[in-house]
């Protein structure tokens, strides 16, 4: 999946610790899925396949409002 195909739910200049940088965001797929990007992180290996990344909980706040939840 391209990455022009995703809503980004965070960092579109409207707060948030990024504003329009590239760096920790939330993205919506157009079948509703949730795609995050952030730093790896180390805390545990997650079963094959699955990766595990953290972000800064101002954006899942950010993402929660963008959604309406």
């Amino acid at each position: 999946m391209a990455r022009e195909e995703l809503t980004r739910l965070t960092g579109n200049g409207n707060g948030g610790p990024c504003g329009e940088e590239d760096c920790p965001n939330v993205h919506r797929t157009a079948s509703g899925s949730i795609v995050v990007q952030g730093d790896l992180s180390r805390t545990f290996t997650p079963p094959a396949g699955e990766g595990l990344v953290e972000i800064p909980e101002e954006v899942l706040r950010e993402a929660v409002r963008a959604l309406g939840w």
